[in-house]
């Protein structure tokens, strides 16, 4: 079997591709444009795997994907690739939807054209829009109705639609799975939990949105690449699967425990303006991948957060060169072009 895994430079991509060298006798072909979300270096151990290939490319480039599905041959896609900040979508929202909205339907055609087993949509729990705080009885089900807040999940949830229009028009074999906030090795630092232990490092003030209420549910990034491929081996062909961690926390609880562990100062907090139409609570019911996969999170989020923490003490070099701006340049010391 050959996995195309677009994004797969990316934080939950790349744990998905070091989950499938690791445990399955598959081809991985990862492509990343490695635009600023997308690190080459991530990728370093397993570069010269010999069933592992990096491409550098745009799924928006039709002509590229084509050729790349023509010559590759692939048995399964996994789409990961997308623009996927909230606060980079509000700025500037026409990039999210030439990249999330686009971006798939050119997948799902070179999909359809090479008769492709499957096509697996990584999407969000965000499509969903929020709950509210004061109903901890209310969850996220498969059936809730999608209901945005931001150009980020309005174009992933407009992906969503594309895909499953592929698979009731064509018949492609889809699946899809939307799964709650992950974290763990290698997310991005402009994300909440590894901003947060960067800048309690450097003893900077750490800024939270509001006053730090809003609830996300937890999902450690292995458990997640667990789940995805269960859906790919065995979900059923056209169906979502809500991937959550029941793991509830506040940003600002979240905040302190991190502060706790690296015996910092909660005075290092300092509350900004919030986020324009900052979502209130999300929370998943993973029912449905229970009952017909056997899916359950294994990694409780005091476990989860410790294994996280002690990744960026001991791989600071990794997010120092993001920080600096110096991983960029990675790509071209690798290959001498750009």
């Amino acid at each position: 079997m050959k996995y195309l895994v677009t994004g797969g430079a990316g934080f939950i991509g790349s744990n998905y591709v070091f989950y499938l060298l690791d445990s399955k006798e598959i081809d991985v072909v990862c492509l990343d444009n490695l635009t600023y979300a997308g690190n080459l270096s991530t990728l370093k151990d397993v570069m010269d795997h010999p069933r592992f290939k990096f491409v550098k490319g745009d799924i928006t480039d039709r002509e590229f994907i084509n050729k790349l599905f023509e010559d590759e041959k692939f048995d399964v896609v996994v789409n990961f690739a997308a623009e996927s900040h909230v606060d980079r979508s509000i700025d500037n929202p026409a990039i999210f939807l030439e990249t999330n909205v686009m971006g798939t339907q050119i997948l799902l055609d070179a999909a359809l054209k090479h008769d492709i087993k499957r096509y697996h949509q990584v999407s969000t729990d965000e499509v969903y829009g929020d709950l509210p705080l004061d109903r901890p009885d209310l969850f996220f089900t498969e059936d809730t109705p999608l209901r945005t807040s931001s150009p980020y999940s309005s174009s992933k949830a407009g992906s969503d639609l594309l895909v499953q229009s592929y698979y009731k028009t064509y018949g492609l074999p889809i699946t899809i799975s939307r799964c709650s906030n992950n974290y763990g090795p290698y997310q991005f630092p402009e994300k909440l939990i590894p901003l947060i232990i960067s800048r309690a490092l450097a003893d900077e003030k750490l800024p939270i949105y509001g006053t730090g209420e809003n609830v996300r549910d937890w999902l450690y990034v292995t458990d997640h690449c667990k789940a995805i491929q269960l859906i790919i081996e065995n979900g059923t062909v056209g169906d979502v699967y809500n991937i959550g961690g029941h793991n509830e926390f506040s940003n600002l609880d979240v905040v302190k425990i991190i502060l706790e562990r690296l015996h910092k100062p909660e005075s290092l907090i300092t509350y900004v303006s919030d986020r324009k139409g900052h979502d209130m609570r999300y929370a998943i019911d993973p029912e449905k991948i229970h009952r017909e996969l056997g899916w359950l999170p294994e990694t409780p989020f005091a476990e989860g957060i410790n294994l996280t923490i002690d990744w960026y003490l001991n791989n600071k070099e990794w997010w120092e060169e993001i920080l600096s701006g110096e991983y960029q340049n990675y790509y071209e010391k690798m290959y001498g072009q750009e």
